[in-house]
């Protein structure tokens, strides 16, 4: 299976994204949102799985205001350079807006409801999305930052599902433990941890990919939407 390219208008300006579909053509909808290795083989492959699985999936470009169709990996140090100087210049509340513009773009060719998944900047930006936008589940993978946003929290309206890697290079123990503390009480977020798991443990390929984790995570993810986007 593999997707298409299609432009999303956002607005502040026209973007790309990866379309995938189910072979139905219709089913729910899920926004998947990049790491900071811009819209990828990563990315495309988990928008064609979601697919597969029988949802609509946009995966889209959230780094275009900075540099349009960025397509890189993890595998090399200049990579990793240009990735990281990426993140230091992307801002969350535009990119919130481009997200936004996803969804309203996605909704119509789904049954109606829109989740939204995201790993790295992504679980982040999923986090937010659950918070600022009309999104009907959210799900983010070992976020960078959310400690820095936790007050969005009571702008949550639906459900939320967080994957915390205990090992996390990004996001230190004092970190993690503020986002469980934090939101541990709210009855619309639901918090898995993977104490022994480093950053990106769901990345296929990745240094730290750990497919036993990576699995469990991914399975409680499914088990999620399907709840939540029926």
């Amino acid at each position: 299976m593999s997707g298409e390219k299609i432009t999303i208008k956002g607005p502040d300006g026209n973007f790309s994204g990866y379309l995938a579909k189910p072979a139905s053509g219709k089913g729910p909808g899920i926004v998947v949102i990049q790491e900071i290795f811009g819209v990828n083989k990563v990315m495309r492959d988990i928008a064609d799985d979601l697919a597969r699985e029988g949802y609509v999936a946009l995966c889209l470009d959230l780094f275009w205001r900075i540099e349009p169709g960025v397509d890189i990996t993890d595998q090399s140090e200049a990579e990793w350079k240009k990735a990281f100087d990426l993140f230091g210049k992307f801002k969350g509340d535009t990119g919130l807006i481009d997200i936004q513009a996803t969804i309203d773009t996605l909704r119509p060719m789904t049954t109606g409801k829109v989740g939204a998944v995201g790993y790295c900047l992504g679980g982040f930006m999923a986090y937010m999305t659950g918070c600022k936008t009309d999104i009907d589940a959210s799900v983010g993978y070992y976020g960078v930052n959310i400690q820095t946003r936790l007050a969005e929290a009571e702008y949550l309206k639906k459900p939320l599902m967080l994957h915390i890697a205990g090992k996390d290079e990004f996001v230190n123990p004092g970190a993690q433990q503020e986002i469980i503390d934090d939101l541990r009480d709210n009855p619309l977020v639901t918090i898995h941890q993977y104490p022994e798991c480093d950053h990106a443990f769901a990345r296929v390929g990745g240094a730290h990919y750990d497919k036993k984790a990576a699995d469990e995570a991914n399975a409680r993810t499914r088990a999620f939407f399907k709840k939540n986007l029926a």
